[in-house]
């Protein structure tokens, strides 16, 4: 059963990658290349094909801007099945945007630093790697500047992002009451997503009027930083989008160390690695509710809720034990239990949380893999371990969705398993979790 699961995960990324030298995340619903998605999607290819592996990450690569910021979709292909195109992100307004390729003026989390790494153990011939590695990693350091020197507004090493969709975590109930506060048009537009998967799985319409809005005050400034950062009611500080940018300065520590005579770059990622351990520790956890939380930049606040980011920090390891014990606690109390997999994208114990409703609850399997590699890292296999056999089961019971339902028992109801089918990060990350063994 697990031999051909995993040549089925296989089949899937197969079947997603496209002519262009890309995989899709899923037909219809999302047919252009992701930038956190192909960070995956590439682990998964390099447990059987590392050609296809290096391949994905040189083609999102090649969309990356002037300036160093790397795009949250690159529009390789026409398509008319996804809403917002490159008729409405309209990228060439930045005189930083490639002049070739349609791109959007968002950025998703950095993830290529820690998947170079884990491209680096996962090959059995180390030397070719690392050629591959010289070849591209100079182009993910020139990522990270671009966050240091254009995102970090107090040199705190925490960098914001501007829009919920840089998040990855597009519709949380995080954003509800910042939302309230922003006074955004309503919209004349035609979804897309709603016409491949159920609408009440997905944002609401006014949820888009905001996403929208966002974009259109961006391009008025011509996606220039500092623009967006003084005029846009948007900017947040993202513990899980922090997270990750800290784990690959970390990685790329790691591998400017292996390829040799690249101190400088060394000792900028290790001081803003500190740094941003540092403050991440000050003013993004939260004592009264034991996670760390999201900040408001705009309005200087916390905003004081809890989901599956607010344990990404322990994949940086940025936790100390005092606070690693806080956050167990909260992880069972707010997300455990016998009647539910972990772990759930957002607090199950809020009104606000939807077990069916994207961000609003369901489990993603690329958060899992995060969460299970966090507590790996602090040595804590059973609940590493718990939280890949949730993944497994979810996976071998439902299939490659894009994300499921937190919840063991629904009566009358099989399937919990929702969003794109033949997920293509689900489909990489089980490869991965399958090939690790704790």
């Amino acid at each position: 059963m697990t031999e051909n699961l995993i040549d089925k995960a296989k089949e899937v990324l197969i079947n997603n990658f496209q002519k262009g030298g890309f995989t899709i995340p899923s037909k219809n619903l999302y047919p252009f290349q992701w930038k956190w998605d192909s960070g995956f999607i590439a682990i998964g290819y390099a447990h059987f094909d590392m050609g296809k592996a290096k391949q994905e990450i040189k083609s999102i690569l090649k969309a990356q801007w002037k300036n160093g910021f790397i795009p949250h979709i690159v529009f390789h292909n026409e398509s008319d099945s996804y809403f917002p195109g490159p008729e409405v992100h309209q990228s060439e307004l930045s005189p930083f945007a490639p002049l070739n390729i349609k791109t959007t003026g968002i950025t998703q989390p950095p993830v290529f630093g820690f998947i170079l790494e884990k491209l680096y153990e996962i090959s059995l011939n180390k030397n070719e790697i690392l050629v591959f590695i010289r070849s591209v990693i100079d182009q993910i350091y020139k990522n990270h500047i671009y966050f240091y020197e254009n995102r970090d507004l107090f040199n705190e090493g925490l960098v914001y992002i501007y829009h919920n969709w840089e998040s990855g975590t597009d519709n949380s109930p995080l954003w509800d009451d910042i939302w309230q506060n922003i006074d955004s048009p309503d919209y004349k537009f035609e979804r897309k997503d709603t016409t491949h998967v159920d609408p009440s799985q997905r944002p609401s319409k006014r949820e888009y009027d905001h996403y929208i809005h966002l974009i259109e005050i961006a391009k008025k400034y011509n996606y220039n930083d500092k623009g967006i950062s003084d005029n846009s009611p948007f900017l947040v500080q993202d513990p899980l989008f922090n997270s990750i940018l800290l784990r690959s300065n970390e990685a790329l520590i790691n591998l400017y160390k292996i390829i040799g005579n690249e101190k400088n770059k060394v000792n900028f990622l290790e001081k803003k690695l500190s740094i941003g351990i540092e403050n991440m520790n000050k003013k993004l956890y939260n004592e009264k509710i034991c996670a760390y939380v999201h900040y408001d930049l705009r309005n200087q606040k916390q905003v004081p809720f809890i989901s599956s980011s607010s344990f990404a920090p322990l994949f940086c390891g940025a936790p100390d034990l005092k606070k690693l014990k806080k956050l167990i606690s909260t992880l069972e109390n707010k997300f455990g239990g016998k009647e539910k997999y972990l772990c759930a994208s957002f607090d199950t114990t809020n009104s606000r949380y939807n077990p069916i409703k994207y961000w609003r609850g369901p489990i993603w399997i690329n958060l899992n893999w995060i969460l299970y590699n966090g507590f790996k890292r602090y040595g804590l296999n059973k609940m590493a371990k718990k939280i890949k056999n949730d993944s497994i089961e979810l996976i071998s019971k439902h299939g490659f969705y894009e994300y499921f339902d937190p919840r063991k028992n629904r009566a009358g109801l099989k399937k919990t398993g929702y969003g794109g089918d033949n997920f293509s990060w689900t489909a990489a990350l089980y490869i991965d979790l399958m090939n690790d063994k704790i």
